[in-house]
């Protein structure tokens, strides 16, 4: 320490009775340090400590100012490091239940040491904020887990079938998009895989390792879909839950938040969206501040949102920020064979789903491609499983398509011709196999295990009751 005006610096005493304002400015400095700070002159008598010496010690000032540093603390180093003038760095100490280190250095002026300095840092508190850290990241880390595993887009562009011209342009346009970070709107009729694109868009992104966070925005009340999307803060409204809620914006931070049906959100909570849009940040419910989100938003819709923009049932603003990138996906009717390309891939999941094989008669692909498909790839799936579980036989036929499937008169006259020669064949059969065995219970069981076909399939065929032959 270097006061102007004095002569003897070798005399740390004197330096400290020196200029009241100086000594009241250094020893502020001191004193608003976090760790604890403790002096000896060269006589290792102790000339100062500060606040935090005494709370991290528990050795009050007054009982350790102006005595010997080794009859108030024994154990202690610094007359060491006075009397080799060589620094020692994190010494550990325990006092009680409280831990420290300490840092030792002797007062060098002008080459002679004058004193020594210890400074005390206790890592008790350090150890508690440690252990707190570590837990939060530890309930971090679970978090995130969770959210990986819950908010995950699982399809990629390889799970997209088909060959046709209208779906691979409608991909082309999807991977390009994918490779940016500009928000997409997704067009297309119900049913026509709009998600299925939506997590294959994401997947090929730079968000991949992100969540992917999709809401159905015609699934919720108008009255919750705000809070759903932005959270809220602890008693936003009644009922809100204590503690708040995190709402979907903030935990697609990082990823992709997919808003389906965005045709149905109402004109308040598109003017939110607005600003999501353009700043990327969020306000919950009943909070003042706003939270940055790190987010790419895909929007998909089966209306036309120019033609609702006109007719002011959708924010205009809203609709230019959405339809930056825009991919139309073809309806199922103009894809030609990839109706049979699908069919084929939803049959073999059904059988591997209830873990029986079944052949498929060629006329019901002929139908599947004369229908007209109104409900697009999901009315196609389901029309596949429907098909898979009403048969008992080991061939499925048209028969076993839903009573509601329609095809044209073409398609219909061959398809009920071809039925009509079966259902005959087999009443020709089955007549001629009961005539040869009887009507007896047995009879029946011998029938249906030589045709292929359970019992109560030849009861439903022949239309007829069991016949007991008790008597």
């Amino acid at each position: 320490m270097v006061h102007e005006g004095h002569d003897d610096l070798n005399d740390l005493k004197h330096v400290f009775a020196s200029s009241e304002y100086a000594e009241k400015w250094y020893i502020q400095i001191l004193n608003s340090i976090n760790n604890g700070i403790l002096v000896t002159d060269d006589q290792l008598i102790v000339r100062y400590v500060n606040a935090q010496y005494t709370r991290i010690t528990s050795i009050k000032e007054k009982d350790i100012l102006g005595q010997p540093l080794k009859k108030v603390r024994p154990g202690a180093k610094l007359p060491q490091v006075i009397a080799t003038g060589e620094a020692l760095v994190g010494v550990y100490r325990r006092e009680g239940d409280t831990e420290y280190v300490v840092d030792m250095a002797p007062i060098i002026v002008e080459g002679a040491i004058i004193g020594g300095v210890s400074v005390v840092k206790d890592i008790t508190e350090v150890r508690r904020l440690s252990e707190e850290i570590k837990t939060f990241a530890k309930k971090t880390g679970r978090l995130k887990t969770l959210v990986d595993r819950i908010y995950k887009a699982k399809y990629t562009f390889d799970d997209i079938i088909g060959s046709s011209s209208p779906i691979q342009e409608a991909v082309r346009v999807a991977k390009r998009a994918a490779q940016g970070n500009a928000d997409i709107l997704i067009t297309g009729k119900s049913g026509t895989g709009k998600e299925l694109f939506a997590q294959a868009i994401h997947n090929s992104s730079n968000r991949e390792f992100g969540p992917f966070v999709a809401l159905n925005c015609a699934a919720i009340a108008p009255s919750l879909i705000e809070s759903e999307l932005f959270g809220y803060e602890e008693g936003a409204f009644t009922g809100a839950k204590k503690g708040g809620r995190v709402g979907l914006f903030e935990i697609a931070s990082g990823g992709t938040i997919f808003l389906d049906e965005i045709a149905e959100l109402n004109l308040e909570v598109q003017a939110k969206l607005l600003r999501v849009l353009q700043e990327r940040s969020i306000r919950r419910v009943g909070e003042t501040s706003e939270v940055s989100v790190d987010i790419r938003v895909m929007a998909a819709t089966n209306k036309d949102l120019y033609q609702m923009v006109q007719d002011g049932k959708f924010r205009a603003d809203v609709y230019y920020r959405l339809n930056v990138l825009n991919v139309h996906l073809p309806p199922l009717a103009e894809r030609g064979q990839d109706i049979i390309l699908l069919a084929n891939q939803f049959f073999q999941f059904y059988f591997q789903k209830i873990g029986r094989t079944f052949e498929v008669d060629k006329q019901i692909l002929k139908a599947l491609l004369h229908y007209s498909w109104s409900g697009n790839v999901r009315e196609l799936r389901n029309v596949i499983e429907y098909a898979v579980n009403m048969c008992e036989d080991n061939i499925i036929t048209t028969l076993h398509l839903p009573k509601w499937f329609k095809v044209d008169d073409e398609a219909r006259n061959s398809i009920h011709s071809l039925s009509q020669m079966v259902q005959e064949f087999e009443r020709r059969t089955i007549q001629n196999a009961i005539a040869h065995y009887g009507t007896s219970v047995e009879a029946k069981q011998r029938i249906a295990k030589e045709l292929g076909i359970s019992v109560a399939t030849l009861y439903n065929k022949i239309k007829v009751e069991p016949i007991s032959d008790d008597k």
